[in-house]
């Protein structure tokens, strides 16, 4: 895979597809958005018309994501970012390749929360609801504060940055929060560590009560096609749970730590990572299930519960939280604000510009320089600070077995 220099100087990422992974994304109709906060990365994965595509872009910390329509919401270490994407930009973003993106995400807001550790955030219609990890509460941004509490479970007694049930994933249902994930009902600083490998569960907001216990590290929960999923990550298990009996119901069983979980019409996408370190992940029981742990996303037949083909991180990059589809777009780019680009991309409701001299109109033209102020303006070959945009093409079918 053909690495950019922002990336050669550290660990090389390689990828490797397996199964019909190439051929499901091929009919699926869009494209993957993965946060990896081990690696600072986002990876953004096509399709080309021939093949699956690969691009990283650097962030600090990126875990949780959320997509509504042509909004991208991102949780980095400090940061809340929402992206929009600007599609009359993304074909001509490449002078010399035009057409080779059909999406281009453009940092629109970013909210400065601080060290509140959000892991996952959901649309809630034009709103943002976050999982303030730190503070054990669900959240929303404020323009005065580094973030404005809206729930914390029963069982937390006090609204401080002690990290005490770790409480991590969300499920907005019918406009509002229905359903949250935590590693523990502990009212301590990190008490949750105590009984990591059994102590999670998954919580009605809007009841106070707890809907399963003895869950192994549990993340991701989603409601999907009338009924409610979860990761249970510790056992490397994606279940069905019966929120009105609390029974949960195995769907499959993958060789990782699960996190991050998106739908696809009959399929699902699910994060899985390694453990790299036993502090906070050792003696779970996927790491006797398992011979060995793998990190990548497994599509899964919910028709059968098999696996029908998997992206797999076969180095430099060990840990994953998150996965979203991107509905419609076929080569996502993202930027950063590290990126010149960043600042001459220009939107509005009306019309799209790249603020590039190429783009420039000149008196000379005329007549034709009115015309030519809705064009959409190429940007050259390569970014303004001359680096390449990564794009590695996967290497070949891994025939992984597992």
């Amino acid at each position: 895979m053909s690495q950019s220099p922002e990336i050669r100087d550290q660990t090389r990422i390689a990828c490797a597809a397996s199964g019909e992974f190439q051929g499901w994304l091929a009919q699926a109709g869009g494209s993957l958005a993965i946060t990896t906060y081990q690696a600072g990365k986002v990876a953004m994965v096509g399709w080309n018309g021939r093949q699956v595509t690969l691009l990283m872009r650097e962030f600090d910390k990126p875990l949780g994501l959320a997509v509504c329509g042509g909004r991208l919401a991102l949780a980095t270490r400090h940061d809340l970012w929402i992206f929009a994407n600007a599609p009359l930009l993304a074909r001509d973003y490449l002078e010399d390749s035009p057409g080779r993106y059909d999406g281009l995400y453009l940092p629109r807001v970013t909210f400065h929360t601080g060290a509140v550790h959000t892991h996952d955030v959901a649309f809630q219609g034009d709103d943002l609801l976050l999982v303030n990890t730190r503070f054990s509460c669900l959240a929303r941004l404020s323009r005065d504060h580094s973030f404005t509490p809206v729930w914390r479970p029963k069982f937390v007694s006090d609204l401080v940055p002690e990290d005490r049930c770790h409480l991590n994933g969300v499920v907005v249902q019918d406009g509002g929060p229905k359903y949250v994930t935590a590693l523990g009902t502990t009212d301590t600083a990190g008490g949750w560590r105590e009984n990591k490998a059994a102590g999670g569960v998954l919580i009605d907001v809007e009841t106070d009560e707890i809907v399963v216990r003895g869950m192994s590290m549990p993340h991701s929960p989603r409601w999907y096609d009338g009924r409610l999923w979860v990761l249970n990550s510790g056992m490397g298990e994606l279940l069905i749970v019966d929120p009105s009996t609390g029974e949960s119901t195995s769907v499959c069983g993958l060789p990782g730590y699960l996190r991050g979980l998106c739908f696809v019409g009959p399929y699902a996408l699910v994060g899985m990572s390694k453990i790299r370190e036993t502090h906070i992940f050792g003696g779970l029981p996927i790491q006797e299930r398992a011979r060995k742990l793998l990190c990548g996303v497994a599509v899964i037949d919910l028709r059968s519960g098999l696996l029908a083909g998997m992206l797999e991180f076969t180095s430099g990059c060990e840990e994953l939280y998150d996965v979203q589809f991107l509905p419609g777009i076929r080569q996502p780019m993202i930027l950063n604000m590290e990126k010149p680009a960043v600042r001459l991309a220009i939107t509005s409701p009306d019309s799209s510009f790249w603020l590039r001299a190429s783009a420039e109109i000149r008196e000379a033209e005329g007549p034709m320089a009115e015309a030519g102020r809705n064009r959409v303006a190429p940007l050259p070959a390569k970014d303004q600070d001359g680096e390449m945009q990564t794009r590695g093409d996967l290497l070949p079918d891994s025939g992984t077995q597992f």
